[in-house]
C-alpha cells in the first residue's frame, strides 16, 4: 500500500512538473506572439508591414521552429504569431533567401508582389530568356536587386546562352551585356570563362546602380561566388571597396567595358540583333543579356526650374559639399542617407508629400529621428515643390496649401524611378503585372 502510494505521489509530481513545463511553455509562446502582434501593428502604422519587393511568404507546413527567423540577417522582417511565422515588417525584406533556405519543412516561398498590390515584371522563363529568342534578363530588372542574386543570375544566364548558342551566326559578337553592374559583370566574367565574344555596353560607368549610391553609404551584401575570381565574404562594405573589386576582376581579366553607351534601340535582323546607342555606335550580336536597373529613368516633378543645373537626382561626392542651403525632396532611404550624409557642412531641409517617413531601413528612421531632434535637419512634411528658382525654391505645405520660399543652393530629388517599360516594349518584350507570384518556392 505504501509503494503505490509512494508511485502516486511520485507520479503526481512528475504530472505537475510536466504541467508547470507546459505552462511555463506556452505562457512564452504567448508572450512572444504577443510581441510580434504589436510590432506588425507598428509595422502597418509606419509603413513597413506591405512588402515592396521579393519577400518571403509561409504556408501551413510551418511548424514554428523559428530556423527561418535565426537565419535572416536582416531585424524582424519575420516572428511567430499562434504558432507560425509570418512577416513584420516585410518591405524590408531584401531577398536574402536565407529564411527559404532555412526552413526545415519547406514551409517557405520568395514571392513579389502581393494580392493587392502587383509588381511589373518582364517575362522571362527558367533560362532568364524573354519572349524574345536571344534576348535574356537577370538582376534587378527580373526582381533580383540583392548583390549576390543579382552576380548569380548574370552567372547563370550567361551559362545558358553558352549552352544553346550556334556560334557560326554572321554577327560580331556572341553576346552583348546592355549594363555593367553586379549582373553584368558577373555575365561579361563567365562569357570570358566560357570563351564568348562579349562586349558591355553601359549608360552611365561600372556598378551601374552601386555606381550612384553616395561614397559613404555602406552596402549590406552576403558572400557570393565571382567567376573568375571566387569567393567575397563581404558583409559590409562601402562604394568605394565595391568598385575597387569590380575594377580588379575587370582589369584582370581584360573586359571590354563601354561606359556612356546608352542603347538606344535593338533590332532583330538577319538572325541576329541589331544593337544602336544613342551617341551613334552599332553592333550586332547573337544573343543580348539585359543587366539594367529596375529604377530606369529618374522620375521627375514637372515643376518649373527642375531643369537648373542646381537640381540633380544622385547624389555624388557628399564630402566635397559645403555651406550650401539644400533641398532634398523625398522620404525614402536614398532621400534620408543623403540629407545625413550633407548635414554636417550644409544646412538641409527635407520636403516630403507625406506625414510620415515610411519603408526606411531601421538605422535610417533611428539616424533621422536623431537629426531632427538635435536640430541638424529641418523637415517639411506633407508638402509639394511649386517651383526652383536660381536662389530660392517654392513649397506648397499643409492642408491650406501655405506657400513656403526658402533660401536654395543645390536641389536633390529622389522620388524614385520609372521602369524602362517603354524601352522593352518597344524591343517587343513582354511584361506581366504579378501578384504575389513565388520566384523561389520547393
Amino acid at each position: 500500500m505504501e509503494l503505490l502510494l509512494e508511485k502516486i505521489v511520485v507520479y503526481s509530481l512528475v504530472a505537475i512538473l510536466c504541467l508547470v513545463v507546459v505552462a511555463l511553455y506556452l505562457r512564452k509562446q504567448m508572450r512572444e506572439s504577443n510581441a510580434t502582434k504589436e510590432k506588425i501593428v507598428k509595422a502597418r502604422e509606419e509603413g513597413l508591414f506591405e512588402p515592396v519587393s521579393l519577400h518571403p511568404v509561409i504556408n501551413h507546413n510551418c511548424i514554428k521552429t523559428g530556423a527561418c527567423i535565426a537565419a535572416c540577417p536582416e531585424k524582424d522582417i519575420l516572428g511567430i504569431v499562434n504558432g507560425r511565422a509570418t512577416t513584420i515588417n516585410a518591405s524590408r525584406c531584401i531577398g536574402h533567401g536565407a529564411c527559404f533556405n532555412a526552413c526545415p519543412t519547406q514551409a517557405i516561398s520568395l514571392c513579389i508582389g502581393t494580392e493587392e498590390r502587383g509588381v511589373d515584371l518582364p517575362h522571362v522563363n527558367q533560362n532568364f530568356e524573354t519572349n524574345l529568342p536571344g534576348i535574356f534578363i537577370a538582376g534587378e530588372l527580373g526582381g533580383m536587386g540583392l548583390i549576390k542574386n543579382a552576380v548569380e543570375q548574370g552567372k547563370q544566364a550567361t551559362e545558358n546562352i553558352a549552352k544553346s548558342i550556334n556560334r557560326d551566326h554572321g554577327a560580331t559578337h556572341d553576346l552583348i551585356i546592355v549594363g555593367a553592374g553586379p549582373a553584368g559583370i558577373s555575365a561579361s566574367l563567365t562569357a570570358k570563362k566560357l570563351h564568348l565574344n562579349s562586349i558591355v555596353l553601359e549608360q552611365d560607368t561600372l556598378g551601374g546602380t552601386v555606381f550612384n549610391f553616395p561614397r559613404s553609404k555602406i552596402v549590406m551584401t552576403s558572400p557570393m561566388d565571382l567567376p573568375l575570381y571566387g569567393k567575397v565574404r563581404f558583409h559590409q562594405t562601402n562604394k568605394s571597396e565595391l568598385l575597387d573589386l569590380w575594377n580588379t576582376v575587370v582589369s584582370r581579366n581584360n573586359i571590354l567595358i563601354n561606359e556612356k553607351s546608352k542603347v538606344e534601340t535593338i533590332l532583330s535582323e538577319n538572325g541576329y540583333y541589331k544593337i544602336r546607342t544613342i551617341s551613334g555606335e552599332q553592333y550586332t550580336s547573337k544573343t543580348i543579356l539585359l543587366s539594367i536597373g529596375r529604377r530606369g529613368t529618374p522620375r521627375k516633378l514637372n515643376v518649373p526650374g527642375e531643369g537648373s543645373e542646381k537640381v540633380a537626382y544622385r547624389l555624388l561626392e557628399p564630402e566635397n559639399i559645403e555651406g550650401k542651403d539644400i533641398i532634398i525632396v523625398g522620404g525614402g532611404d536614398s532621400a534620408i542617407e543623403s540629407a545625413l550624409l550633407l548635414a554636417d557642412k550644409n544646412r538641409v531641409t527635407i520636403s516630403y508629400r507625406n506625414d510620415i517617413f515610411s519603408r526606411l531601413k531601421p538605422q535610417n528612421s533611428e539616424n533621422i529621428k536623431e537629426a531632427i531632434s538635435k536640430e541638424r535637419i529641418n523637415v517639411n512634411l506633407n508638402s509639394n515643390v511649386v517651383s526652383i528658382d536660381n536662389d530660392y525654391i517654392t513649397l506648397q505645405e499643409g492642408k491650406d496649401n501655405q506657400i513656403l520660399k526658402l533660401k536654395n543652393d543645390l536641389v536633390y530629388i529622389f522620388a524614385g524611378g520609372e521602369l524602362p517599360t517603354q524601352f522593352l516594349e518597344k524591343i517587343g518584350i513582354k511584361i506581366n503585372r504579378v501578384f504575389g507570384d513565388a520566384i523561389l518556392k520547393h
